[in-house]
């Protein structure tokens, strides 16, 4: 296993859980990229979506737009219409740093409709996947109407483990998750595994090694 997938109906709680896992990973010294999905609301109404990188950058993903654009070349899913430069411009220089640099874990929150409008984020999905030195925590929308073909390739690799988040079990999944995110760390750098404790103030050689090299 090298890369942990959460996936659940919209609002059910994957990016909240992302991000208490990552909060995890990051406390025991794992050096972590990526981004998240966040609603924007306005007088309570939710008007679109925002991309927000893990050290707060703020771009927009998608905003409600009842007009369409001339010619209908525009990507909209259902009321929103996706702003692609601006989440192309926000995300894909994280997945070149990645490359470039020396991070272990990437969050990707979502793998879903409105960025799959980008064919430079699909590429840099595949490429991401296919790495040998990172690992991905991702969120993937349960599958509804069309088959997303990116989302069925995740669903379908055997070096992935997808967890279904319910209202049910997303306040005792977060466990779990960790195990599952700490398996796949460890296996991506050959490590036994107890090297990497998450959430446990024990440190390794290879934590000292690890936290040296950041």
């Amino acid at each position: 296993m090298k890369h942990v997938f959460l996936t659940g109906v919209p609002g059910v709680g994957k990016t909240t859980l992302v991000k208490k896992v990552c909060d995890a990973v990051v406390s025991a010294g794992v050096s972590v990229s990526g981004f998240y999905t966040e609603e924007v609301r306005e007088r309570g109404r939710r008007v679109g979506f925002d991309v927000v990188t893990l050290t707060g950058d703020r771009g927009r993903l998608s905003r409600v737009s009842a007009q369409s654009a001339a010619g209908g070349r525009e990507c909209r899913v259902g009321q929103y219409v996706v702003d692609l430069q601006s989440f192309e411009s926000l995300a894909l220089p994280l997945f070149r740093d990645m490359r470039e640099g020396n991070k272990r874990l990437f969050v990707i929150d979502e793998i879903g409709k409105m960025e799959l409008f980008s064919q430079a984020f699909i590429r840099a999905v595949r490429q991401t996947l296919d790495a040998s030195s990172c690992s991905i925590l991702g969120t993937i929308p349960v599958p509804k109407g069309k088959p997303l073909a990116l989302v069925e390739e995740v669903r379908g690799r055997q070096d992935v483990k997808i967890f279904m988040v319910t209202k049910e079990n997303r306040d005792v999944i977060f466990d779990d998750i960790v195990s599952a995110v700490q398996e796949c760390l460890n296996t991506s750098h050959n490590e036994p595994s107890s090297a990497l404790l998450i959430g446990s103030e024990r440190e390794t050689p290879w934590m000292k090694s690890f936290l040296q090299d950041d």
